[in-house]
């Protein structure tokens, strides 16, 4: 793993410390509606603050497009974070210039403070050299608390770690040792669980993880591609035409690396795309022309499980079925639940990340089992495909 300093590291009393969190938040009716990321950004903003650093929030929320939009505005999220934080925290209507740099002028040691929206300029999303430097000028240290945002090489993400002495925040820290463990320096073997709606989005990801572990565990709609590639009849069910040469391609290339590529058997099919409608569970061979394949059925979920219960590092992202809709829930719930018991029982070191991974394991209750789950999202997986994340290379030591 690459070097990077982290809060240990730091000296944090009576300094000026920006921190570029991920408060890019749910709203509903002017109220924060999940807090997740706001919990997760209280770890490093309590420890600086507990410290006596002078703590500076910098972050984007939404997409303004360089514009200042009222409903964007970042003083929305305020009362939300001193309940979490348990402190107060003051708030600056801008993140550069007079209105920011008098906000911190202000500011006394343990204190904390938020700055405006970044991307309410233009210059942000740049990377833009004036920009950086404006933003530096407010702070003597940098911590980069942001994964989620750091496959972005963005001002308050990348550039300004090269005007500052730049450490990762404990969020950071916590993603990075998680990401390193499953897939860089793992126990093995390792099963990584690939899911979701479209081959398409997922191609680099495969491509990449083929060279990385065991064994492949490929369901939800891609799945269906796949199958389609072999010959197998899939009825009317989401699939990808124009991707079948590239399903047959990654399958070869898997068998030449040696890593097993687990596809369903059999599953839950039914004739309508809604809840509760009237299924079956067949062998894929057996499904109709009229029949949709909406979740993995129980011969998969024993494939599944018994490439469990020799791994030892699970990766995830993407539910295995129709997760939203039950029946269609069971596959993706039952294998949640044995990758979060066998991980309790220490078995297993387990990882997952993505919205509908998340939403799919807190459905089953099961997130709490896993040893690491992240809310990248996007970062999660651009990490998967092998790529570099710009903020996390400008926070390796030099």
């Amino acid at each position: 793993m690459a070097r990077y300093r982290t809060l240990d590291d730091l000296d944090a009393r009576g300094q000026r410390v920006l921190v570029r969190v991920d408060l890019n938040v749910p709203m509903k009716n002017g109220v924060v509606s999940d807090a997740s990321r706001i919990h997760q950004a209280s770890t490093s903003v309590c420890e600086l603050s507990d410290k006596g650093a002078r703590v500076i929030l910098l972050s984007h929320f939404g997409r303004p497009d360089g514009k200042r939009v009222e409903s964007m505005s970042l003083k929305h999220i305020v009362p939300e974070l001193e309940k979490v934080f348990a402190r107060p925290v003051a708030f600056a209507s801008d993140c550069v210039g007079p209105a920011a740099e008098k906000a911190v002028a202000e500011m006394k040691d343990g204190q904390v403070l938020l700055l405006e929206n970044t991307r309410f300029h233009a210059e942000e999303e740049k990377n833009d050299p004036g920009f950086v430097a404006a933003l530096a000028k407010l702070g003597d240290i940098y911590v980069n608390d942001a994964f989620s945002a750091a496959h972005r090489a963005h001002a308050s993400t990348e550039g300004i770690a090269h005007k500052l002495p730049a450490y990762a925040g404990r969020g950071m820290q916590a993603e990075l040792e998680a990401l390193t463990r499953v897939l860089e320096e793992p126990q093995r073997p390792v099963v990584a669980i690939i899911g979701g709606a479209k081959v398409s989005t997922k191609l680099e990801v495969l491509d990449h993880l083929i060279a990385k572990v065991d064994a492949l565990v490929i369901g939800g709609a891609m799945a269906n591609t796949f199958l389609k590639a072999q010959g197998l009849p899939i009825g009317k069910s989401l699939h990808e035409p124009a991707l079948l040469d590239k399903a047959r391609e990654i399958l070869s290339k898997a068998e030449k690396r040696g890593c097993t590529v687990v596809l369903p058997s059999d599953g839950v099919v039914a004739k309508e795309f809604k809840a509760m409608a009237d299924s079956k569970t067949l062998p894929i061979a057996r499904t109709p022309d009229d029949g949709m394949i909406l979740d993995i059925g129980s011969d998969t979920l024993a494939s599944i499980a018994a490439h469990l219960e020799t791994a030892r590092t699970v990766v995830w992202n993407g539910p295995l079925g129709a997760f939203e809709m039950p029946p269609f829930d069971t596959g993706t719930s039952n294998v949640a639940r044995h990758v979060a018991m066998l991980t309790k029982v220490g078995q297993l070191v387990s990882v997952a990340g993505g919205g509908d991974t998340i939403a799919a394991l807190v459905q089953a209750g099961a997130e709490d089992g896993f040893t690491y789950v992240s809310t990248a999202g996007g970062a999660f997986l651009e990490w998967l495909e092998g790529k570099e994340l710009p903020g996390v290379k400008a926070l390796q030591v030099r």
